[in-house]
């Protein structure tokens, strides 16, 4: 897999390259791709993962779903012979963020709704912002619609630059904080990419494991175009139950409903979905992002201790971390086979082969990484 280059940008008219619809001054603002150019947009952390394996390559939190979880789940399935009705969980998703019913959509995770927003909307101009989640981009570019690339960099610590948008794109897609790269963007600058007759879709799958929620935009209905993606798979272990929701207007909440299969959501999943939005879960999910900031910056300190190694942005804000060491690629395999999974990241458009992401764990589970990181990097 190559890294991309300049030889990425889209057509120059002034080179005989034809037409350029995001105009001159934005291509010159940032890298722009316009093919998969290998990347495998389709592998996540789950195929890192094997028997005998210490887990840092899912960012699904540690030792969950929680036992009161597991038993509300538990109790749902008496109700198995009749269809899902997910009035009440909507009703108590949009309580939840001060939002009406009609602004909320359960779906199989968040990973549906990407399927659902592809299959939905009829955007011309699409553009998503890399390094990210690759599956929204899959997903797009399966129902067939064409995907520029806009490549953040690493130098400038991923951070975005709402001017390297071109004007023209009706849909964009960006994450916060955004996995891989783990950087949290200031809720104003994505605001800044809201305008009029364009879908905005901020990707808050990670949004629960900073502390206060800081720059979530889930609340809020005065953004034109926006869309925001949460999931309950990632703090709460339920990623073999598939919940997530969408938050947006009502009249694109309700096209995207139009696309989504009959009882798309399982009643344990909505029992679950309730439960999550509740006071005292709310109140558990915020201690463990407070305890994620503490293991964070713990295993911070154990790979500062390291040499060769660089960590992707400022002040990582979710529960993974983003690194670039020499011979990533094969430090991952050694790490393998001393009983560690960590995940590969040349997968993420505007990555290669030296960028690793780890998930953060417990601070013992951190030294026994560190040091084995450490034997595997010698």
């Amino acid at each position: 897999m190559r890294t991309p280059t300049d030889r990425d940008r889209v057509p120059d008219p002034a080179a005989g390259g034809g037409p350029d619809p995001y105009g001159r001054d934005a291509r010159d603002a940032y890298r722009v791709e316009d093919a998969t150019d290998g990347y495998d947009l389709r592998h996540h952390g789950d195929a890192e993962v094997g028997d005998g394996l210490i887990d840092l390559a899912v960012n699904v939190r540690a030792n969950t779903p929680p036992p009161w979880l597991r038993e509300r789940v538990a109790r749902s399935l008496t109700g198995l012979a009749g269809y899902p009705d997910g009035r009440a969980a909507r009703h108590a998703v949009a309580e939840r963020h001060g939002r009406p019913d009609a602004e909320v959509l359960l779906t199989a995770g968040a990973a549906e709704a990407f399927v659902l927003l592809a299959r939905a909307l009829t955007p011309r101009h699409t553009v998503v912002v890399h390094p990210q989640f690759t599956e929204p981009e899959a997903a797009l570019r399966a129902a067939g619609h064409e995907v520029r690339r806009i490549l953040l960099a690493a130098s400038d610590g991923f951070r975005l630059d709402p001017a390297a948008v071109p004007p023209q794109a009706d849909l964009v897609v960006v994450g916060n904080p955004t996995n891989p790269t783990s950087v949290l963007h200031p809720a104003a600058l994505i605001r800044e990419l809201a305008r009029p007759g364009r879908t905005l879709v901020v990707d808050e799958a990670f949004m629960d494991a900073v502390p206060g929620e800081s720059e979530s935009l889930a609340g809020c209905r005065d953004v034109p175009g926006l869309v925001v993606l949460r999931s309950l798979t990632k703090t709460w272990g339920l990623a073999g139950l598939r919940i997530g929701y969408v938050l947006g207007g009502a009249d694109t909440v309700a096209a995207l409903e139009s696309a989504q299969p009959l009882w798309a959501v399982s009643t344990p999943a909505l029992a679950a979905a309730v439960a999550c939005v509740e006071p005292d879960a709310l109140a558990e999910a915020a201690e463990a992002a407070r305890t994620v900031v503490g293991d964070r910056a713990y295993l911070l300190d154990r790979l500062a201790a390291l040499p060769g190694i660089e960590v992707a942005g400022d002040a990582p804000a979710g529960p993974f971390v983003l690194l670039r060491l020499p011979g990533a690629a094969d430090v991952r395999l050694r790490l393998r086979a001393m009983g560690y999974a960590v995940r590969r990241a040349d997968t993420f458009p505007g990555l290669g082969p030296d960028w690793l992401r780890i998930a953060v764990r417990d601070r013992r589970t951190t030294d026994g990484f560190a040091n084995a990181l450490a034997t595997a990097m010698a």
